[in-house]
């Protein structure tokens, strides 16, 4: 069984302090907001290392965890209040639609350790793929290309 008072820091922001300090704040005011200008979101992600295709819309209160272990290729809409958690990389393919309120997490804690160690694994959402609303997609998942998930779905395992 878990301790947390066991649990050890992983560092995720070791040598990048200054860098996510930065973010945090861009990520407040312009991002993570209701900043209506999805061309300026593009401009701030992309500065901070995020890899973004073309025709990407980016809509009101999403939050984005780390740009630069983000990748969003062409024709991409991303929802309000979107969440992406991304300790580990999360590439979305050209022509998906990410729905309002998803939250895509690529971290975890392994509960049988004493120490609760992190657990980090990419997402991948390949081509044409639609997230309904308020869908849930946990760490290691490789979502199919075409797949659709249905309002309030929650994907733990790849549909490879």
């Amino acid at each position: 069984m878990f301790q947390i008072s066991k649990f050890i820091n992983p560092h995720i922001y070791k040598g990048k302090l200054i860098k996510y300090t930065f973010w945090y704040l861009i990520n407040n005011f312009f991002i993570n907001s209701s900043f209506p200008f999805s061309k300026i979101k593009v401009f701030f992600l992309k500065s901070f290392g995020a890899k973004i295709g073309r025709n990407v819309i980016i809509k009101d209160n999403v939050n984005i965890k780390f740009p630069d272990k983000l990748i969003v290729n062409n024709n991409v809409w991303i929802g309000s209040y979107v969440w992406i958690d991304n300790i580990e990389k999360v590439e979305i393919d050209s022509n998906c639609c990410i729905s309002q309120g998803v939250y895509m997490c690529t971290g975890n804690h392994d509960y049988k350790k004493e120490t609760f160690d992190l657990i980090a694994e990419e997402i991948k959402i390949n081509k044409n793929c639609w997230l309904g609303a308020k869908s849930i997609i946990g760490p290691g998942v490789n979502l199919k290309e075409n797949s659709i998930l249905k309002l309030g779905s929650i994907v733990t395992k790849s549909n490879l």
